[in-house]
């Protein structure tokens, strides 16, 4: 697809496992969301929003106090950027039309993204990253990074590949940036933005338990980076049965929290004592609660107890999910033409 490979060429950038480090952009386009803007970029650095552009606005803008940074390297760093955006403005425009036109479809609400980035191991320096287009939630056409080709996994991206196949020094180039130029300037926004970028916060951690009968939930919350690992021990063996990982969730002050379940009913009483919930997080020692009644809070404010800071999570979770056109997150798949 001619459009496509338009938007392509006009990339750019600006214990515990090892930390690793991400910088992705999230480009949308829209058509039939009249509450929305028809397009939009964001940027984000470890899950961090950093940039902003939309089709309303028609400016690039930060959206972290320390990119102010970036215009001492580069005066002209917006501008540039703005100038990007508003091109890309304009191919997207065309693309969503074309990739309409290849599903037969005429009207509705539709959605296209691109999404690209690089990841970076702060500690053995090994990078990846991806190059990929969705259609409408689902996945549309993505560059092999070892093969140099594209793969379509639904019929209406194969005109797409072949023509993008046929252009080996652009998809050289495409390579050279997610795994290079990508990861420089991932660097340079870690340091424009390391007291908050690569700060350790310590999680607190606590013992829930809804009722006598219910599992004990390890919640540890205020934790960053994300990047960490709860689980249950029994004399020093971690659990892989009986045991309930919940996801990481955002809380409402830019931390995390993450909880993780205990099934009693397989825990016989008086073998509490071979039972530990552990923490992990990069630059802190293991934090380590034993399975102890005491430590439990339970009975009359379990309820709020357990519920709302998962709670308060949700929240933001849903928040950024009710604004994915902006915050650069795929929409679920369409069902039945809802």
């Amino acid at each position: 697809m001619k459009a496509v490979g338009l938007v392509l060429l006009l990339g750019f950038c600006c214990g515990v496992s090892p930390v690793i480090r991400s910088l992705k952009y999230f480009y949308t386009a829209s058509s039939g969301l009249s509450s929305f803007p028809e397009y939009v970029e964001v940027g984000m650095v470890d899950e961090v929003q950093f940039y902003h552009y939309d089709s309303n606005s028609m400016r690039a803008v930060p959206k972290q106090a320390w990119m102010e940074q970036v215009t001492r390297d580069r005066p002209d760093y917006w501008e540039r950027e703005t100038g990007r955006s508003q091109s890309h403005q304009q191919v997207n425009k065309v693309n969503i039309e074309t990739v309409k036109k290849r599903f037969n479809q005429t009207g509705g609400a539709h959605i296209v993204q691109w999404m690209y980035g690089c990841e970076w191991d702060d500690e053995d320096g090994t990078t990846d990253g991806y190059n990929q287009f969705g259609y409408d939630g689902e996945d549309f056409l993505s560059l092999d990074l070892k093969t140099l080709t594209w793969i379509a996994p639904v019929p209406q991206a194969v005109p797409s590949k072949q023509r993008l196949d046929q252009n080996r020094a652009h998809n050289e180039q495409q390579k050279n940036y997610i795994t290079k130029v990508c990861v420089d300037w991932l660097k340079k926004y870690l340091a424009y933005g390391k007291s908050t970028l690569q700060r350790t916060e310590v999680p607190r951690v606590s013992l829930l338990q809804r009722g006598p009968s219910s599992p004990v939930v390890c919640h540890a919350t205020g934790f960053y980076p994300d990047r960490v690992v709860v689980l249950w021990r029994r004399d020093g063996q971690e659990l892989q049965e009986h045991v309930d990982q919940g996801e990481v969730l955002p809380n409402h002050d830019g931390t995390f929290q993450v909880s993780v379940d205990l099934d009693l009913a397989s825990v016989p009483q008086e073998d509490w004592g071979r039972y530990e919930c552990v923490v992990q997080l990069k630059g802190i020692e293991d934090m380590s609660t034993p399975l102890d009644p005491a430590l439990i809070r339970t009975n009359g404010g379990v309820q709020s107890d357990i519920t709302t800071p998962i709670i308060i999570g949700c929240v933001v979770l849903l928040l950024t999910a009710a604004a994915a056109v902006g915050v650069g997150v795929f929409l679920n798949r369409k069902r039945n033409g809802e």
